[in-house]
């Protein structure tokens, strides 16, 4: 009796306890459930690739015993130091050129009145959009030191055989690469320049100093951490940047960090030294955002005035046509001239016999669109790998910053770090992390479309997480609550209420990935297989196989495409989208 009683009991308590559990379960948002593989997928982009790297790092090819002759290998040459010096000497001298470019060009348009402000913005547009691999190729066809365009004219004018320039040099790397990267200095200064006041400057003029003493004494120093900001960018894109090393540093026998990493993945594939051949790319990534913050925390760089503070452009008088002539200047070696050089180059039957009636063809365009086998396959690749990536990174994104902006989980800090964290990892590095994580069975990616998908989507993340976390932080909550009040449940208030608030940022958030991924090329060289190529890589193969007339035509196709991705952002989400700093 006693033990019918028992088992009754325990019948009524297991009855009693499965009714709360469901109603709870029935209860629970499906927003939560979303979370949580949110978290999944933010290890599985950043976390897994980057931790898998630094094991393989220390792993023994085949054994996967701990070693650490992966590092000695790495490191045991002359040859794999002086390409990391090197790679040191560039950033520094390629992000030292970039502020000769960008300073000037940042002060001229937002302080002065100079002429032709417009027609500044379009270059600094156009040498950011244009690849720095066809800007290197366009400069190989400009400054080439025996056939390039540029040295042929100093030829004939002067009768000189020694060229005037030379692109296959250190210092001719270096100045091609900051053609295309001082437009992010530029970005940085131009925002600056425009929060400051006019008034500590017509204070400076009253006490007796000068334009050139104001700007160099009162403006300038206000603006230093933004010229900080965009001096340790461009050393790192420069240290992480593949392409044109690859085709500029190759032929002239310049080895840096990214053309030995390409070397470690030729046949047979050293996965493991080039693993631990690249942890000092994310150590120096690291340590230049360590120093910045400790060279900013010694001093204030404070406005009184403030955004409400008058902001007059200074007159120039005479000087106005000088600083314009700069600009111009600027954006003649950065656009105008190497963008000539690869239409005339694309138009041509031999590019180097120049404009004539009888060297013009479509020919080049015919080939690429109708008999090259991977032309179109490549572009079709490029579209929907780039939508694809960039529809992932808006969608995580913008969730994460949700998350954060309404504090809805107590980690949302961890999150937004783990979305931040590709800024720090350089695209060649992380490659090779979703190389290490990937690539190998079971899950064997390595080649396909969904592996170069993710390292794009992971690698773009922040530029999709910083313009979604502006534009959740400018909605204000109380719409939202409004809607929860109302029954409505989390998921269906951001669907309903939130994002068509943010749409216009998102859609230009998804360009700008869209933009950026089409012309990838330190992550896509590593990952692609023979069917899944982007325009990018095959514009690499083109330049290796040296023709010149076929690669320009080619990469006149990215920039048509390039133009018209960015004509509809300007239509879709504002003129300057490409340049707003989120």
């Amino acid at each position: 009796m006693t033990e019918s009683a028992a088992i009754l009991s325990k019948s009524d308590t297991e009855a009693a306890r499965r009714p709360g559990l469901l109603r709870r379960l029935r209860y629970l948002e499906p927003s939560n459930l979303l979370w949580v593989l949110l978290i999944g997928a933010l290890l599985f982009l950043v976390a897994i690739p980057i931790g898998k790297l630094l094991v393989v790092s220390f792993e023994k090819q085949g054994s996967g015993a701990f070693t650490l002759a992966n590092y000695a290998t790495a490191y045991g040459r002359a040859r794999y130091l002086e390409a990391l010096g090197n790679s040191l000497m560039l950033g520094a001298l390629s992000a030292l050129l970039s502020v000769v470019f960008a300073v000037p060009l940042a002060w001229a348009v937002s302080r002065t009145d100079m002429p032709g402000k417009g027609l500044t913005w379009a270059m600094v547009m156009g040498a950011f959009i244009m690849p720095p691999y066809l800007g290197a190729v366009g400069w190989i066809l400009l400054a080439g030191p025996n056939s390039g365009f540029v040295n042929q004219a100093w030829t004939w004018l002067t009768g000189l055989q020694a060229p005037l320039v030379n692109v296959y040099s250190f210092f001719g790397l270096a100045l091609v690469i900051s053609l295309h990267s001082f437009p992010l200095i530029f970005i940085f200064v131009k925002s600056a320049l425009d929060l400051i006041s006019s008034e500590m400057e017509d204070a400076a003029n009253i006490l007796g100093a000068g334009t050139w003493t104001t700007t160099r004494k009162v403006t300038l120093p206000l603006v230093w951490p933004a010229v900080l900001g965009g001096i340790i960018v461009v050393f790192l894109e420069t240290v992480a940047l593949f392409g044109t090393p690859a085709i500029i540093g190759i032929p002239a026998r310049i080895n840096v960090v990214t053309t030995q990493l390409w070397q470690f993945f030729e046949y047979p594939v050293r996965v493991e030294v080039a693993a631990a051949y690249a942890m000092p790319l994310l150590l120096i990534t690291i340590g230049m955002i360590a120093v910045q913050k400790l060279l900013l925390a010694r001093k204030g760089f404070v406005s009184q005035t403030g955004k409400g503070g008058e902001r007059r452009p200074i007159r120039l008088g005479r000087w106005r046509w000088a600083v314009w002539g700069y600009c111009g200047f600027v954006g003649l070696l950065a656009v105008l001239m190497p963008l000539a050089v690869l239409l005339q180059a694309s138009f041509a039957k031999a590019w180097g016999r120049g404009l004539a009636w009888d060297n013009l063809t479509l020919g080049n365009y015919g080939y690429l669109l109708f008999r090259h086998e991977m032309a179109l396959p490549s572009i079709w690749n490029t579209l929907w790998f780039s939508a694809a990536s960039a529809t992932a990174a808006v969608v995580i994104a913008v969730l994460v910053a949700y998350i954060v902006a309404r504090r809805l989980v107590p980690f949302g800090s961890v999150l937004a770090f783990l979305a931040m964290a590709p800024f720090v990892i350089p695209g060649i590095v992380m490659a090779i992390g979703f190389y290490a994580a990937y690539a190998a069975p079971p899950i064997a990616l390595y080649g396909t479309a969904l592996i170069i998908i993710l390292a794009f989507t992971a690698r773009f993340l922040p530029i999709a997480f910083a313009n979604s976390a502006a534009a959740v932080r400018a909605v204000h909550p109380e719409m939202e609550e409004a809607a929860r009040i109302l029954g409505g449940g989390r998921l269906l208030t951001v669907r309903r209420i939130t994002a068509p608030l943010i749409i216009r940022s998102l859609i230009g958030g998804w360009l700008i990935v869209f933009i950026v991924a089409s012309r990838e090329l330190s992550a896509a060289v590593f990952l692609v297989g023979p069917r899944t190529r982007t325009m990018s890589v095959l514009l690499y193969d083109l330049s290796e196989a040296g023709n010149f007339e076929v690669l320009a035509a080619f990469g006149g196709l990215l920039l048509l495409i390039t133009l018209v991705l960015v004509a509809i952002g300007m239509k879709l989400a504002g003129r300057d989208f490409m340049l707003r700093r989120s």
